[in-house]
């Protein structure tokens, strides 16, 4: 029997304060065009952090949510998220906010889980923390070596030994590819301690980093690194707020973040028009997806994640669930658009 608490709350969304410019200056979209720049590859080039960029700035308002989730919906849809993860055979911690009213669920929402890949969350925001105290910069270039070269995920360990590449490029790679060797060559350039270090400055009280926990190995370790659901989303809550570094660090994040290639766990539940930004883990019998949906209903942050699970494609499969799950709560249809008090379609 997992032990669980289902907490249902209200509470205003915190506000943004608005950040003076910085070197991160019109990053998101230098970033953005880079992109369409190569055809959709990772950039290899953003032009300079000084660049002046020649579209206009995104004007920040709050997004207009014209038929938010309501009361006895968010409550059906908990109580479906509730019954599927009780059934669900390994042990599963969930978090879900609705962003535009401020509505909270919770389950196991304080378990410690393996982080697995979900670090490389708090190692990217780490090094744009250096990036902001002006240490190093987004074309700072990084040589990888034999050292770096690491297995698993990812396609930097068939680059040449010798090859530079910039840290936009190494970050890009770390978070869309989850790859382990980029995710290597970050953590050699500032260092372990810094890491350590910087995730208690994020106020991660049990999100931690260590060398052990970096390993790939499938056994157990005497220290791993762990998370919970409720500090990885509070990590993403703060991208989306534009309140992590600063607001041109935290637009970088997320762009980067959307453009996760990962198709299955949450984007799988999720209808190809919706937009997500997300993060993956998957590593020692835990399987995660934690990310910011976009919906027609308002936007929201959910963390799902799974350990001592009996296989991946099960883990995998529950994840996917729970995104159909509120995918059938956030979803409006022709039906709903005609007669809000209509409830969405069950699954």
């Amino acid at each position: 029997m997992h032990q669980h608490h289902d907490i249902h709350r209200h509470s205003a969304p915190a506000p943004v304060n608005k950040p003076a410019r910085s070197v991160f200056g019109g990053l998101a979209r230098k970033f953005l065009l880079a992109l369409l720049l190569v055809g959709g590859g990772f950039a290899l080039y953003y032009g300079g952090a000084n660049l002046k960029f020649l579209l206009v700035p995104a004007v920040d308002e709050k997004k207009q949510v014209e038929f938010p989730i309501r009361d006895d919906e968010w409550t059906a849809m908990t109580g479906g998220l509730e019954k599927v993860s009780d059934a669900y055979r390994g042990r599963v911690g969930i978090y879900i906010k609705d962003l535009h009213t401020g509505k909270v669920w919770e389950y196991n929402a304080d378990r410690l889980f393996p982080s697995a890949s979900l670090v490389k969350v708090p190692i990217m925001v780490s090094v744009l923390d250096k990036i902001k105290l002006g240490t190093i910069t987004l074309d700072t270039q990084i040589r990888l070596t034999r050292r770096e070269r690491v297995g698993g995920s990812g396609s930097l360990k068939w680059v040449r030994d010798g090859t530079s590449l910039s840290v936009m490029e190494i970050i890009y790679k770390m978070i869309t590819e989850s790859d382990n060797t980029a995710t290597r060559m970050l953590i050699d350039y500032v260092g372990m301690d810094y890491l350590e270090d910087n995730f208690k400055r994020l106020g991660l009280v049990e999100t931690n980093i260590c060398q052990e926990g970096m390993s790939l190995t499938s056994g157990r370790l005497k220290k791993d690194n762990y998370t919970t659901a409720r500090e990885m989303a509070g990590l993403m809550e703060k991208i989306y707020d534009g309140e992590m570094v600063n607001r041109e660090a935290s637009e970088f994040m997320l762009d980067v973040l959307k453009h996760n290639k990962s198709r299955s766990r949450l984007r799988r539940g999720l209808p190809l028009g919706w937009e997500i930004g997300h993060k993956t883990g998957l590593l020692r019998r835990s399987c995660h997806d934690v990310g910011i949906v976009f919906s027609p209903r308002g936007d929201f942050v959910l963390a799902v994640l799974t350990t001592e699970v009996p296989d991946y494609t099960s883990a995998k499969n529950f994840i996917t669930k729970v995104a159909k799950l509120t995918y059938a709560y956030y979803n409006i249809d022709a039906g709903f658009a005609e007669n809000p008090d209509a409830a969405p379609k069950a699954l």
